[in-house]
């Protein structure tokens, strides 16, 4: 996660607008290995357990930008 999010936060922390920066530190919270689920089943399509949904557009945007740095097609 550390790989995934740092490069996420380098590249869009700036520009989170202040609900989105505590919809960040929220997801913050949660469990690695849960995030790391979480994210990399949105990049790949695999299963996952639920995420909580009011994490849901944090998770999409992540995901959305790893894939891109790592030029997933989806």
């Amino acid at each position: 996660m550390d790989l995934i999010l740092g490069r996420f936060a380098d590249d869009c922390l700036s520009g989170l607008s202040g609900p989105d920066l505590d919809l960040y530190e929220r997801m913050l919270a949660e469990n690695d290995q849960d995030l790391y689920l979480w994210v990399t089943a949105r990049i790949g399509d695999g299963p996952t357990r639920e995420a909580p949904q009011m994490l849901t557009p944090m998770l999409d945007r992540i995901a959305q930008h790893a894939a891109t740095r790592f030029a997933v097609d989806r």
